[in-house]
């Protein structure tokens, strides 16, 4: 977690999802490219936006830090908090908001712009946190963030989750980790579904999105008999996917690629969506269009 280890110590410890996107790698990938020139990507909105804020969406941003924590259910976005790395004019931001109604104060040393509430009575509110980095998210998660680099008490103190994402963030633009424990009880999971999952303590997913797209999810559970039962039933599933594989040659490549390890406790399933499947955007976009 070296590239962001600066940001994630505005990540409240209590945390218990935490997420990277690495943007600017995503945004000049071969992926990137072929779905641009395959599916309209509203070029006028990003204009607009960057007229108004002096953020080019496909420049500007070099990687975001996404957080949230569960029981904070009321709040806009669960109470979820992004923070990106980028370059950002913080007098054109600043003078947006007032212009349209936000408000300006200064918290511990840092600048916060909050908008206007909405209907619910919530609003947001985004911090200029140190030089070409800010923080988006209520106003009681954006002030925690800050608290939490001022204070030390940050994600970092976390060592289990933070082993976590030092064994998945390399040579990977976007990862996850979080307390599948935790996420499932806000969940509302159907009891049928509910009652028949092993339990998991955590969970992770890692990508690299290039040319085509790998990635691994895994999952740790409490103990070996629960990962033994949940490798079983992701047995399972590759087993019936093996079975749609046969009459779909598209399909097939990618559930060939699938490929369950793990050893202990945990248990991983990677998979690899390769270069010759994501040519079919295009003809797959086109053929959308004529429908």
């Amino acid at each position: 977690a070296a590239p962001v280890a600066n940001e994630l110590r505005y990540v409240p410890a209590n945390s218990t999802v935490i997420a990277y996107a690495d943007v600017r790698s995503i945004m000049d990938s071969e992926l990137r490219t072929r779905l641009k020139a395959a599916i309209p990507m509203h070029q006028q909105g990003q204009e607009e936006f960057r007229a108004q804020t002096g953020i080019d969406i496909e420049r500007d941003i070099d990687y975001i830090v996404a957080a949230g924590s569960t029981g904070i259910a009321d709040a806009p976005m669960g109470g979820g908090l992004i923070v990106a790395r980028g370059r950002f004019n913080d007098t054109q931001l600043e003078a947006l908001a007032r212009e349209h109604g936000g408000q300006v104060e200064d918290y511990k040393g840092k600048r916060l712009i909050h908008s206007p509430a909405n209907e619910g009575g919530h609003q947001m509110t985004l911090a200029f946190l140190e030089a070409g980095l800010v923080a988006i998210g209520t106003k009681a998660t954006v002030q925690g963030a800050i608290d939490a680099q001022l204070t030390s008490h940050s994600i970092t103190s976390n060592a289990e989750m933070m082993g976590i994402v030092s064994d998945i963030a390399s040579n990977n633009n976007a990862w996850a980790v979080g307390r599948f424990d935790a996420i499932a009880t806000q969940a509302n999971l159907p009891p049928e579904i509910a009652s028949r999952m092993p339990p998991v303590k955590w969970f992770s997913a890692a990508g690299h999105v290039n040319g085509g797209v790998t990635g691994t999810l895994r999952a740790e559970a409490t103990d070996e008999a629960s990962a033994e039962l949940l490798r079983r039933q992701v047995s399972g599933v590759l087993a019936l996917g093996e079975m749609v594989a046969k009459s779909d040659p598209t399909a097939g490549a990618l559930i060939k690629s699938l490929q369950m390890s793990g050893t202990g406790k945990t248990v991983a399933l990677s998979f690899a969506i390769p270069a010759e499947v994501l040519a079919l955007i295009p003809q797959m976009a086109g053929a959308t269009e004529i429908k």
